[in-house]
Order: C-alpha cells, then structure tokens, then sequence
C-alpha cells in the first residue's frame, strides 16, 4: 500500500511540475480536474504587425514573405493543450484540436 501512496505522490509532483513550466512559459489553465488529475491549458496567439512585415517583405525582395505567412498562420493562433496523468500513472501532454 506504501508503494501505492508513493508513486501517486510521485505522479502528483510531475504532474504539478509539468503545469508550472507551462504556466511560466505563458499558458493559462482552462479547466482541471483533481479527482481524475488533468488540465486543459490555453495560450493566446502572437499578434502579427502585417504593416512592418509587408515593409521588410519589400526590402528583402519577398523574401520575407516565407517566415510572414508562417507567423500570420501559425503562431497567431490560439494553442489548447491537455494535461494529465494515465491509468497507468505516467503524465501525458496532448493537443486540443478544435
């Protein structure tokens, strides 16, 4: 019963170690759970200035235009992740999709 307590209390702490750095790298938690130990976290997308990146897309001959269109697609959108922990006890990250 010792090891059972131990290995939840082990899980417990990654689990809470995993939503601490994604809380310091930005993420807000959305919904948690204690009884079933997961976490839905959510991070606002990057705001494009389209203006200064049309701008250095000019200077650059389009060049630009590559690294422009990935950031207006990409990293502008709203990311969603799941956190938590399996039945086997082994903590887990996964994307939402919408």
């Amino acid at each position: 019963m010792k090891m059972h307590q131990i290995r939840n209390t082990e899980n417990l702490q990654k689990f809470t170690n995993i939503l601490n750095s994604k809380i310091n790298n930005g993420f807000v938690i959305i919904e948690k759970n204690e009884k079933l130990p997961f976490a839905v976290l959510s991070k606002k997308g990057v705001k494009v200035n389209h203006n200064i990146n049309f701008l250095i897309s000019c200077f650059t001959l389009g060049l630009w235009s590559i690294p422009w269109m990935y950031t207006s697609f990409v990293s502008s959108k709203e990311k969603k992740i799941l956190v938590g922990i399996d039945e086997d006890g082994n903590t887990f990250e996964d994307k939402c999709y919408n």
